[in-house]
């Protein structure tokens, strides 16, 4: 970064010497200067050369091949997605456009699980598994899969934890059991390999079977190796509704002996009776951070959250994988101990069928089987009334029928946590979905809008329109400070020398138009995007263009010599 500043400024000092215009690549002009540091806006041009931001500030007399007037614009880094689950809708459309009209420009995978490391027989399994996005397997290792990615061609920047799931999956299969020394020195092997890589850290998604059966001991001394490699920990932890001060605590307890930053996924309290410890869980935070612990959240700017049909039923029944799931649901014996369990406010397990109060705040919204698919957009209660059955065993059914976990949606939360949590200033942004586009097979399904909305949704309604927090603040948060909490390098700030990821977008104007109902609206106010110094949207529109790249993390084998 150095040597390309001093020889910028070499250049620079050389044309204003014979009085020629300094060129740029591209030059936006008269812009709102947001450049993530948080501090206050300023008028100002940005100029990128090559993959590269040249100059920040008053470019005078510069010309750029390409030129934007940016007058009454936002111009600012642009945004990270801190929990993506477009690993596989990349796959079939690469331009990424839901999120990528919204200014993100660097997607973050790996909530417990990833797309590597695969065994043979995960592979095989991940195939069985694919539904209307169907693609070969050519990779086995984590970084394998992030280069074949971007070799595919793909509009946003990708990077990736490893998942603590993957890795147990690896070595354990879906046995409910601690592994024995040595098969947990294998999972600590396949950890290191992921972070020479590049992965950013371990991830973690404790409410899930198989990775419930995981203790607290097995991810620490899983978190210890990443940390060896400046990785750090992050966790959808293991409940959020009853025990979501215990789960936090767990969270706290494994950056602690890891010696490792902690990261809480979609920070929430979930289920009405629970909406009150949100405050409790802050103070915590904020306590462990005082003790010099570094701890921080994200979350997406919605109330209900989305899942599968999986998570109203107990981790037992969940043993051994998919298959043995859907066997187990057919006996009448154990349908009664789910149905029981189900109902059951002191079960050990993260129970959302209780947080989400009643059948009617459970919509279904993705389902594998075409034969099915006349109910996306029902409530799980409607499906029960026109079966005349059990809203449980109608859940059961439908997983058994779909042969999937059904993907739906929960209304668990308060809107008044929503605005209490933005307001928190160590909490990013995440949208918890795929990156759509309005065609093709992502009409088969009714996503949850967070998906179209997360980040038009903050800078639109919370940030301009109830001014929860100041517009810098937000852009601070959606910026340098997850950039710097993943130990990324070169990214998350308008700085000479930092790569040009850049948003251009209308205060005024920018918002989602996604809805329960109506999920596949693209958002609105984004005018320009760059990613890597190339356009990827603009005066509103896709370019075609898709230049992300790998992004690692700070334990990459290739740092080593490598430029930055």
């Amino acid at each position: 970064m150095h040597r390309f500043v001093a020889a910028s400024a070499v250049i620079l000092f050389a044309v204003a010497a014979c009085g020629a215009p300094q060129e740029y690549d591209v030059v936006i002009r008269n812009g709102t200067i947001y450049d993530g540091s948080g501090g206050a806006p300023y008028q100002g041009d940005v100029g990128i050369e090559g993959d590269r931001i040249a100059a920040v500030g008053n470019l005078g007399r510069a010309v750029g091949t390409t030129e934007i007037d940016a007058a009454g614009l936002a111009v600012s880094p642009g945004f990270i997605n801190m929990l993506s689950w477009a690993n596989e809708s990349l796959i079939e459309d690469g331009l990424g456009q839901s999120d990528i009209r919204q200014g993100v420009t660097l997607e973050v995978f790996g909530e417990g699980s990833s797309m590597g490391p695969l065994s043979e027989a995960m592979k095989e399994e991940k195939l069985e598994s694919q539904g209307d996005i169907r693609y070969p397997i050519e990779w086995t290792t984590l970084g394998e899969y992030l280069e074949w990615l971007t070799g595919r061609g793909v509009a946003p920047n990708v990077a990736s934890f490893v998942g603590a799931t993957t890795v147990r999956i690896h070595v354990l299969g879906y046995e409910d059991r601690a592994p024995t020394e040595a098969e947990l020195e294998e999972m600590r092997g396949l950890v290191a390999r992921a972070m020479e890589e590049g992965a950013l850290g371990l991830g973690s998604s404790l409410i899930y079977s198989p990775a419930f059966y995981a203790g607290t001991d097995e991810l620490i001394a899983l978190t210890k190796v990443a940390g060896e490699y400046g990785g750090m920990y992050i966790s959808h932890i293991r409940g959020e509704g009853n025990r979501l001060l215990e789960n936090v605590e767990e969270l706290i307890t494994i950056a602690r002996e890891a010696g490792v930053p902690a990261e809480i996924y979609h920070l929430k309290a979930s289920g009405r009776d629970n909406w009150d410890k949100l405050g409790d869980v802050i103070r915590r935070v904020e306590e462990a951070r005082a003790a010099g612990l570094r701890i921080t959240a994200d979350m997406y700017t919605y109330h209900a959250s989305s899942t599968g049909l999986d998570a109203v039923m107990p981790p037992w029944v969940q043993e051994g994988g998919h298959d043995a799931w859907v066997e187990r649901l057919k006996d009448p014996a154990i349908r009664e101990r789910v149905r029981v369990e189900m109902n059951d406010p002191a079960g050990e397990w993260d129970n959302t069928w209780l947080s989400a109060g009643s059948p009617d705040n459970i919509l279904l919204t993705g389902f594998r089987t075409d034969s099915l698919r006349y109910l996306t957009g029902r409530t799980l209660a409607d499906v029960a009334r026109m079966r005349d059955a059990g809203a449980e065993e109608t859940a059961m059914d439908l997983v058994i029928q779909d042969d999937s976990r059904v993907q739906s949606v929960f209304f668990t939360m308060s809107e008044d946590n929503i605005r209490r949590k933005i307001a928190v200033p160590w909490v990013s942004f995440c949208s918890d979905a795929g990156a759509y586009a309005t065609a093709g097979v992502f009409l088969n399904s009714q996503p949850h809008p967070r998906g179209y909305g997360t980040f038009a949704r903050l800078l639109g309604m919370y940030v301009r329109d109830e001014q929860v927090i100041p517009l810098e603040e937000a852009i601070r948060r959606l910026t340098s400070m997850p950039a710097g909490n993943l130990g990324i390098r070169h990214r998350g700030s308008l700085e000479p020398g930092y790569f040009a990821d850049v948003v251009v977008f209308d205060p005024a104007t920018i918002a989602d138009r996604a809805t329960f109902e109506k999920p596949h609206q693209y958002a609105v106010g984004v005018s320009h995007v760059f990613v890597n110094g190339e356009a990827v949207i603009m005066n509103g529109g896709p370019t075609g263009a898709k230049p992300g790249r790998v992004v690692r993390g700070p334990g990459w084998s290739g740092w080593s010599g490598a430029a930055p």
